[in-house]
């Protein structure tokens, strides 16, 4: 069963993460890899970011509750006998990562031509949320 209030939690975690990944720490770099401008920036903050900045949030939501319900019978069975439910929610979100999110990423490159340094800010941004969402799940069993 999920806990909802750790599905919660860790959905906040993530739109942080997404915060200061494409804000201080690279948002500069990824609007270069993307072709943006600080017009671009300026646009869309006139046109308003509010109905993208929910959708997003339900979309970590629903990252979180989906991790939390893979993980469950896992972290049941292997975070009760070692403790380490933080560790094991982490592990199972560096998986999830590698089998989902760094995979599929894979068509930017080859379909649309993007960069590999995209591909590795994008990817790593996504890597960092699922073990951090993971810890957060596993942690809270």
């Amino acid at each position: 069963m999920v806990n909802y209030l750790a599905v919660l939690v860790a959905a906040i975690a993530a739109y942080v993460v997404g915060f200061l990944w494409y804000g201080p720490v690279f948002g500069k770099k990824w609007m270069a890899l993307m072709g943006l401008s600080e017009k671009d920036k300026e646009k869309a903050k006139q046109k308003g970011m509010a109905k993208a900045y929910v959708a997003t949030f339900v979309s970590m939501l629903v990252m979180a509750y989906v991790l939390g319900s893979l993980m469950g019978p896992v972290l049941t069975l292997f975070a009760a006998y070692t403790g380490l439910g933080a560790l094991t929610g982490a592990v199972g979100g560096a998986f999830v990562w590698l089998g989902f999110i760094a995979t599929t990423q894979l068509g930017k490159v080859f379909w649309e031509g993007k960069s590999w340094t995209l591909y590795v800010l994008d990817a790593g941004h996504y890597l960092v949320t699922l073990v951090v969402m993971g810890a957060i799940l596993g942690a809270w069993r």
